[in-house]
């Protein structure tokens, strides 16, 4: 197997979301409705990544593990495990809610699911800031005396970001996105989420939304006070490693190249910058077809398969996020 899948973008409608999707990568998103999160690579039950394009044109993510599942993710993978890491963007026109993901110990007694994410900021406004962890000192006590006078801003870690800012939020981290803010998150498979706080919002019924708050303090990592981002920078290398995946970020200088070996992992990769070419090479190491230059413009994602063999050639100054070592 040597293609280069893109998949169809599964656009969700949130209460905090806005347009930054149309206006920032050009994409025709659904019209009327707040867009706060278009799930480009997903393999779940509720929700499956449908290939655009090429030979594959209409399987799932799912369907493609299943039945070539050791070209795509390498002879050891159990073709029944779903795919690792689901990747989206977010749309943060309003602030999200303060909210936790549980930790592997304690997610299976509350049903729920880990997630490990990582945020690289793609774009922000000047004010734009984010929430982790908690402010240095603060206990459980403190932290729920606050939920009940709705003073929770002062317990949490806020701070500013830049464009090409990362930061990785573990599992148990309490956490919110503020407004203002266009993310990229690589993430762990799931999607269980507890709200502990949501700053007195309805959602898009008119209704309160649903808060967490048992769950929430459960999963909270109390230990966890003031992490910081791994600020912007014009260099190659990791910005994110964990058990569940490493990312590097790859700066490539207009007509520079970069390869990927066929026969070492698969990966995704993540426009966030610039413009490139995808090249599909064959056995001699030549362009394998006429279909085999794909165009890479900011915002796309894509899975470079176990088997294949690809080139990347950067048109302008160009960053791309490379995630591995999910398998």
């Amino acid at each position: 197997m040597n293609e280069f899948f893109r998949f169809k973008p599964i656009y969700q409608e949130r209460v905090w979301g806005g347009e930054s999707l149309k206006t920032t990568f050009n994409r025709a998103i659904p019209a009327k409705a707040p867009i706060g999160e278009s799930w480009e690579l997903v393999d779940r039950k509720e929700a499956q990544s449908v290939v655009e394009s090429g030979t594959y044109a209409g399987f799932t993510l799912r369907d493609l593990i299943e039945r070539h599942g050791s070209e795509v993710m390498g002879p050891d993978y159990p073709t029944d495990l779903p795919f690792p890491v689901l990747v989206k963007w977010l749309d943060c026109k309003e602030r999200l809610s303060l909210q936790v993901h549980p930790p592997a110990s304690i997610a299976p007694s509350l049903k729920g699911e880990p997630k490990t994410e990582n945020w690289y900021i793609a774009d922000t406004s000047p004010s734009a800031q984010l929430i982790v962890g908690l402010k240095k000192g603060v206990t459980r006590e403190q932290f729920e005396a606050a939920i009940k006078s709705e003073t929770l801003e002062a317990c949490v870690h806020r701070f500013p970001v830049a464009v090409g800012d990362s930061i990785l939020v573990h599992s148990g981290e309490v956490h919110a996105i503020d407004a203002g803010n266009l993310i990229l998150e690589i993430q762990q498979n799931s999607d269980t989420t507890y709200r502990v706080y949501d700053w007195g919002r309805v959602g898009l019924d008119g209704k309160p939304r649903e808060l967490h708050v048992d769950q929430s303090l459960k999963s909270i990592n109390w230990n966890s006070f003031e992490p910081e981002p791994l600020r912007g920078a014009p260099t190659s290398g990791v910005i994110a490693e964990c058990d569940e995946f490493t990312i590097r970020r790859l700066v490539l200088g207009a007509g520079e190249s970069f390869r990927f070996e066929a026969g070492e992992q698969p990966r995704i990769i993540s426009m966030v910058s610039g413009s490139a070419h995808v090249h599909v090479l064959g056995k001699d190491g030549k362009i394998s077809g006429p279909e085999a230059v794909i165009a890479l413009e900011r915002g796309s994602n894509g899975l470079l398969p176990y088997s294949g063999t690809f080139e990347v050639t950067a048109e302008t100054i160009t960053i791309l996020l490379i995630t591995e070592d999910f398998t």
